[in-house]
């Protein structure tokens, strides 16, 4: 009942087709179906389709009645169906039968900029507005779907993805240094920065509006997760309200008219989701897992669990199993699907080679980990906050009592490292987070060529700082959680699951990312997400008697590769060949440094993962700067 528009382009200015067709085409893979072009002596607009159902008269760029509004976009509206018929009853008229797309038309048209608070979904939306000569750039509530501009000579270019932006002539590509400084630390370019000079990612949750005839831009945020607001509603009833709006999630994200897949990796989030859909489907569900050809135990748990998942709900399953060649093998065109240098998780990819052979769509359980406390800035943030407030008692020889420990976990026995943290810190947030990231900015001063990197100017510490001091939660996790949720989700976590999916032509759809379950959770004390040390206390409770005690109890490992591992052995010649001597000798690096790092990594009989997630980092951005600028 859908189109599916997995990618667009566009320029303001006189138009030019060639240029237009090599943009669209450098997205090829968001959308190998279909492409559409739209061009007047204004505007120029492009798009790339991923088709779900065969719709001809839902092809993009599409219009309204009298061809003065123009749409191309990517994503899903999941309520369209509703908004179509609300639009019909108000006076529109619609010459298509099924499109979503044309909805966004006929939604500006009604409410003007406020279109876009009536939408639930992913999207990344390009309106030309004819009359008013103005262009309207939108991204999604959470960043699910990414879209990225530069401004040159009074003229607006905007993309799904950079690659598309840099075949502009008018385009020159020159690295930011900026934002490259502070990828060894965040592992990642932070939004609005990209790793190209002039060019920027559009936050989650904005809207820019570009007005051809004075050349000027603005920029409207037009939603925020809000952490501040608290309700009052009881344990029991947040319980009931969560596995609610999980379950219309899913339902409403299972919309197609084609067979639709998702990942499973036998964890919480993934098998809840397949639980869901398994409640809500009248057909057999395909579930997808991703295995290793290297026997890691912690791993091959995954794939145990994933299966007694699949036999359990009576899943069509489908396994994929990976070895360390591979990874050395697609390494490249994992880079260059994100167009910056990335050393965050990137099993996406590989698991999506298979799931492309069976499906177009699938869902995920991505987002869980940030809406409901996982990772170890969240398992940190409550248990610090409580030695903060015995700590002078604790230098006496104050003995811990039982209800100490239970507020303390799960570092109970690991009560030295808080300790270390909140000395560094003093419970200061930005300085105890800082303390857990990858390279500081001292670190980077020893690692990176000075003529190169300014150091004066950038300082990814101030970066995290500035993030902090915007935060309105009002509890220890809270903050934590509206920190991730405005930088490692939308810059990390959603760019690697669309990019990477998208390079195998896979549409990716998160339930729990659904704003209605975003905006409530966030309105739940944190103590209630992360209880005794048990991660994702809330959502395992609202889970009982729909998973397994063992699906829901069983240890966070996280689609994660093992790269900490085959670092160690497997990938040594890898990380050798491209961190020599020879290899840096025109590089941004500082040989002398990253010489010590290898060897204090490989000379431990001991497997550092700090070392280890370092020289993946350093090596991740040397393929990077080769692809590009090598």
């Amino acid at each position: 009942m859908r189109d599916k528009m997995c990618g667009i382009v566009g320029f303001s200015g006189k138009g030019n087709p060639n240029i237009l067709k090599s943009m669209n085409d450098a997205i090829y893979h968001r959308g190998p179906d279909e492409e559409g072009f739209y061009q007047d002596e204004f505007m120029n607009l492009g798009s790339r389709r991923l088709s779900i159902i065969d719709i001809e008269k839902g092809k993009q760029p599409i219009h309204n009645e009298s061809k003065d509004v123009w749409v191309v976009w990517n994503g899903e509206i999941y309520n369209f169906l509703t908004l179509r018929n609300e639009l019909i009853e108000k006076g529109h008229s619609f010459y298509t039968d099924h499109s979503d797309s044309e909805v966004i038309v006929h939604l500006y048209e009604e409410y003007n900029l406020n279109f876009v608070n009536k939408i639930n979904g992913m999207f990344a939306i390009a309106i030309w507005d004819k009359k008013n000569k103005k262009l309207v750039l939108v991204r999604d509530r959470m960043g699910q779907k990414p879209l990225f501009y530069t401004i040159i000579n009074g003229n607006i270019i905007f993309a799904s993805e950079i690659k598309a932006i840099l075949k502009h002539p008018m385009v020159k590509k020159e690295p930011n240094f900026e934002a490259l400084n502070h990828y060894f630390t965040f592992k990642n370019i932070p939004a609005p920065f990209t790793a190209f000079e002039n060019i920027y990612s559009i936050f989650p949750g904005e809207m820019l509006i570009f007005d051809v005839n004075i050349k000027k831009l603005e920029h409207l945020k037009y939603w925020n997760i809000d952490f501040s607001k608290q309700n009052n509603d009881k344990f029991e009833e947040a319980i009931y309200k969560i596995r609610k709006l999980l379950e219309d999630s899913v339902k409403n994200r299972m919309v197609s008219d084609v067979p639709i897949g998702a990942y499973l990796s036998g964890g919480l989030d993934s098998s809840s989701v397949v639980a869901f859909m398994i409640r809500n489907s009248n057909k057999r569900v395909k579930t997808f897992s991703l295995g290793y050809t290297t026997f890691l135990e912690h791993k091959a748990h995954d794939i145990i669990s994933a299966r007694k998942v699949a036999k359990i709900f009576g899943t069509e399953h489908y396994e994929y199993f990976m070895s360390p060649d591979e990874l050395i093998e697609d390494i490249s065109k994992v880079l260059r699907s994100f167009d910056s240098p990335f050393s965050g998780a990137i099993s996406t990819f590989f698991l999506t080679k298979l799931i492309s052979k069976h499906v177009k769509v699938a869902l995920s359980g991505d987002g869980a980990d940030e809406l409901f406390g996982s990772y170890l800035a969240p398992r940190l943030a409550q248990p610090l906050s409580y030695l903060e407030n015995i700590y002078e008692k604790l230098k006496k020889g104050y003995k811990l009592s039982d209800k100490d420990l239970n507020n303390l976990r799960p570092f109970e026995n690991n009560i030295e490292f808080l300790e270390k943290l909140y000395l560094y810190s003093k419970g200061s947030l930005e300085k105890w987070k800082y303390k857990i990231l990858l390279f500081k900015d001292e670190e980077k001063r020893l690692l990176l060529n000075p003529k190169i990197f300014k150091f004066n100017k950038f300082n990814s510490y101030e970066l995290l700082s500035k993030d902090v001091s915007n935060l309105k939660a009002l509890d220890p996790l809270n903050k934590v959680l509206e920190l991730e949720w405005k930088t490692l989700l939308p810059d990390q976590v959603l760019a690697f699951v669309d990019f990477l999916s998208m390079a195998h032509s896979v549409e990716v759809r998160s339930p729990f990312l659904d704003y209605r379950l975003v905006e409530y959770v966030a309105s739940l004390p944190g103590s209630w997400k992360i209880k005794k040390g048990i991660i994702k206390y809330i959502l395992k409770e609202a889970l009982k008697g729909i998973l397994p005690k063992e699906i829901i109890n069983r240890k966070k490992e996280g689609f994660v590769l093992p790269v900490f591992w085959w670092i160690k052995r497997e990938l040594k010649p890898f990380v050798m060949c491209h961190l020599n001597k020879s290899s840096l000798k025109k590089s941004v690096f500082n040989f002398e440094y990253i010489n010590k790092l290898l060897s204090e990594y490989y000379n431990n009989k001991n497997n550092d993962f700090q070392l280890a997630a370092k020289i993946w980092n350093v090596v991740s951005f040397k393929i990077w700067w080769d692809l590009y600028f090598g």
